[in-house]
């Protein structure tokens, strides 16, 4: 088939000034992107294109622009109507050095291959038969904040929670974790900490050992990325489950994939489809994970509940039984209405539920 695109610029605004090690955020650019048959303008499909300042590789002040000329190079082509030729095409005719537009040009197509209502993947989830766990995740801020969101998630029912640390004084970040630990044994709750790479090679094995003292499941990225043979050692020596997030982002084709997992062997990695490259992209990273007995998990990058649905839908064609890191619909005031609620710790696909009309339609 033929098609056309549309872009519609969009700013997320956060409910609140959402901390990280690297800085906090309060809005959120965002690009959606409309694909019609050109035989049938009635129908489109709907995707999502958000890089991260500081983090996307394909960020940068002229991003709507620079996919306006890929779309429109897609726009010249002839797009097959079977799903694996389809992806197969995507990554043959834009560049991979735009993971975000390739996850936003992959879900459109998709949306508008299925009719463009939302149903990107036919799995249980989507069809609202199954629900899919997802962690409870705890920004940084002082305190207070902190406890806060903490009290808040295990009174909903979250038994994972994750916490972002590296940016307050990591004494305090312990106790918040061991006042969990002290009501919650890690079969109550599974405890995990993102660290963004906020820790520095000389201090890196003290604190994860201190860490490891509170029956933590996981950190993520200790280091900042780059470091192959630093954080390769700190596998080795398995004080605690280290999962490779950043150190992901620019490893582009299967044997620099496969070399970096193989050199590091990490115990998990985390897949986030608008930093690695999209659908095509984060399986290819599955098999070579599983290939080498290496976990994994699925983590939205602050999409709407547009990308957020296709990353989750995606997720659910896998047998990963994990809780995963998509339980980022709430955090805007001005998010789209959408068919996805959270119950209880699991995201749900509410079939009864439409998307709601908008600015996206």
């Amino acid at each position: 088939m033929r098609v056309s695109f549309e872009i519609v610029p969009y700013t997320l605004q956060f409910k609140f000034e959402a901390g990280t090690s690297r800085g906090s955020l309060t809005e959120k650019k965002t690009w959606f992107i409309r694909a019609y048959d050109t035989n049938d303008y009635m129908v489109f499909g709907l995707g999502e294109a958000g890089p991260l300042k500081g983090l996307s590789a394909d960020f940068s002040i002229d991003y709507g622009s620079k996919i306006r000329t890929v779309l429109d190079h897609l726009e010249g082509i002839e797009i097959p109507n079977d799903k694996a030729e389809m992806l197969e095409c995507i990554s043959k005719n834009t560049p991979k050095e735009m993971p975000s537009l390739r996850f936003g040009v992959e879900t459109a197509l998709l949306d508008l291959l299925r009719g463009g209502k939302g149903r990107i993947f036919n799995t249980g989830f989507s069809r609202g038969k199954q629900a899919i766990p997802i962690n409870g995740l705890i920004w940084m801020g002082d305190d207070k904040f902190m406890q806060e969101q903490i009290d808040l998630k295990l009174k909903k029912g979250f038994d994972c929670i994750k916490m972002k640390i590296g940016a307050i004084d990591f004494e305090r970040e312990l106790a918040l974790l061991e006042g969990i630990r002290d009501r919650y044994t890690s079969d109550e709750v599974t405890l995990r900490v993102d660290a963004n790479g906020a820790f520095v090679a000389e201090k890196v094995l003290e604190k994860l050992e201190q860490l490891a003292a509170l029956d933590i499941h996981s950190i993520e990225q200790p280091i900042k990325p780059g470091q192959t043979m630093l954080m390769a050692q700190l596998c080795r020596d398995s004080i605690l489950p280290i999962a490779l997030d950043e150190e992901l982002i620019g490893i582009y084709g299967k044997e620099q994939r496969t070399e970096l997992l193989e050199t590091i062997r990490p115990t998990y990695i985390i897949l986030k489809p608008s930093l690695l490259g999209g659908f095509l992209a984060c399986q290819e990273w599955i098999e070579i994970a599983e290939s080498l007995d290496t976990g994994w998990w699925m983590t939205s990058m602050l999409e709407s509940n547009i990308g957020l649905n296709a990353i989750a839908q995606f997720t659910s064609t896998f047998n990963n039984q994990m809780h995963q890191g998509l339980g980022t619909g709430q955090l805007y005031h001005n998010n789209i209405e959408s068919p996805l609620i959270i119950r209880k710790g699991h995201l749900h696909y509410n079939v009864k539920e439409k998307w709601k009309p908008g600015i996206v339609n």
